[in-house]
């Protein structure tokens, strides 16, 4: 769904910090100012893999171009990585500025993060040089150990597919009824928070009062990661803690998490499009290459044991507006690569599932299809390959769509649902009404399938369109044909 304008969104900002991370700070005897400061984070870490990255600080005259390097100890090895261009020989790991970010003045820092794995130790490194000068001089680091989340408490069922359903562990049939929680994927690259609203546990009591068992989290690309243009408070570590405390509290609620890529990096100028920026700023045709497969890849590592959490592989794709032939555009869909009027390299959905599943993960995962997840005509020709066989169709669908009649449904989404599973992964209208919602939760009632409604947040609902006018879950005029209908389904 698109957004309304930020002026609406009257938003407090929520950020919190958790522990998560290993840093190794720069501490300085006598006082004294190295030449360079690097301050390397193990951001997340999973069984045989984990998210790092470093800041670079230079103390000394400006650099045209910069080169750190480092030795791992503990025979880590560098995957792939961003805002770098790394390598790595032996143990010794190499990152070199980007030919937008070599300029490194006095007193300027710069970011740069990767994926790695590790095996027996993940050791953090202890001497890092900039083109050639040891940094951190007269230091003396201290290197804490990881420290990890404790484990969910919560009572969220751990799902995977069985034939066309989702079922818990013991086989038995699980509906996704609930809502989304829309924040995290605007606040933090506007710069103003990670999330819109509160996310306390009295603000996720209030979702699952509705008798809601689901709660999909539209996320931001260059948060998670931590690029360079996301204020250091928003990004990065900050965000993914945030993003694990909101999970472990929908969990603790008893309700499914869906791990959700809404907005992300690429420029595109073509049809339709949602802004010239190059930055994860508004929704794009389609996920990129350059970041989204480390996106699942680290989100993949720090979920994988928890099998209650769902990932959504991408919004709303629309390449199809892009060009005018349908096999291009879900050719593209599945395989991504260089797209008709796609300016960036495209990241298919394939890239995606195959980028999850080498983390090691084993989530349910949902794919939606073109038409900003309105079409899913081809949804089956173009199924990419999911060797654990957790794979969900996502299916979006308002009352101003092109697929938004039972006529519609029954002839593109019925195929699909006797196949796979299928969820709804955003129903909604603006009409500040119900009456349309009503159509779409009883054609997906009739058929055992599931839905969550757009959205929880306290904006205009005929703008939004939004659930709630408070975060206490007080519903709009649209929102209480949600709210009525999932108390009655769960009495």
């Amino acid at each position: 769904m698109r957004h309304p304008p930020r002026s609406v969104l009257l938003a407090v900002a929520g950020a919190v910090a958790l522990l998560g991370s290993v840093v190794v700070p720069v501490v300085t005897a006598q006082g004294a100012t190295p030449a360079c400061t690097v301050e390397y984070a193990v951001i997340s870490q999973w069984d045989t893999g984990f998210q790092g990255s470093v800041k670079i600080t230079n103390n000394r005259s400006a650099l045209s171009s910069w080169q750190l390097t480092f030795d791992f100890a503990g025979g880590q090895k560098v995957t792939q990585g961003w805002n770098a261009k790394w390598s790595q020989s032996g143990a010794t790991v190499t990152a070199a500025n980007e030919s937008w970010n070599g300029s490194l003045g006095s007193g300027a820092s710069v970011s740069a993060g990767f994926l790695g794995s590790w095996s027996g130790s993940n050791a953090v490194p202890t001497t890092f040089r900039l083109n050639g000068t040891t940094c951190n001089v007269d230091s003396d680091p201290t290197t804490p150990p990881p420290t990890d989340p404790p484990p969910s408490t919560g009572t969220a069922p751990a799902l995977h597919v069985a034939g066309t359903k989702l079922v818990d562990a013991a086989g038995k049939t699980h509906r996704l009824l609930g809502v989304n929680r829309s924040g995290g994927e605007f606040m933090c690259v506007q710069g103003y928070g990670i999330w819109d609203g509160p996310v306390d546990d009295a603000a996720i009591k209030a979702i699952a009062d509705w008798k809601a068992n689901a709660v999909r989290i539209p996320l931001n690309e260059e948060c998670w990661l931590g690029l360079s243009n996301i204020k250091p408070e928003y990004g990065g570590t900050n965000y993914i803690n945030a993003v694990k405390e909101l999970v472990a509290r929908v969990e603790a609620h008893g309700m499914t998490p869906i791990l959700e890529m809404h907005w992300s990096y690429g420029q595109y100028t073509g049809n339709s499009s949602g802004c010239s920026d190059v930055h994860a700023t508004c929704q794009k045709p389609m996920p990129d290459m350059q970041y989204a497969p480390s996106f699942w890849a680290s989100v993949a590592g720090t979920f994988k044991d928890d099998q209650a959490a769902v990932f959504d592989l991408f919004n709303e794709p629309y390449p199809d507006r892009a060009t005018s032939s349908t096999t291009d555009a879900w050719t593209c869909w599945r395989d991504g690569g260089t797209c008709p009027e796609i300016s960036y390299e495209v990241a298919g959905v394939q890239d995606l599932v195959d980028s999850i599943r080498d983390a090691g993960a084993k989530n349910v995962i949902m794919a939606g299809g073109l038409a900003y997840s309105n079409d899913l005509s081809q949804w089956l020709t173009y199924k990419p390959t999911d060797p654990t066989g957790n794979l969900a169709a996502a299916y979006h669908v308002y009352n101003f769509n092109t697929c938004a009649s039972e006529s519609c449904w029954n002839s593109t989404l019925a195929p699909v649902a006797a196949q796979v599973p299928l969820v709804a992964g955003e129903i909604g209208e603006n009409t500040c009404s119900h009456g349309f919602v009503d159509q779409v939760m009883k054609w997906f009632d009739d058929r055992g399938l599931s839905y969550l409604g757009w959205t929880w947040n306290t904006w205009d609902c005929s703008s939004g369109p939004s659930l709630i006018s408070a975060y206490d879950g007080t519903p709009t005029a649209y929102g209480i044909g949600l709210r009525d209908h999932l108390r009655a389904l769960n009495p």
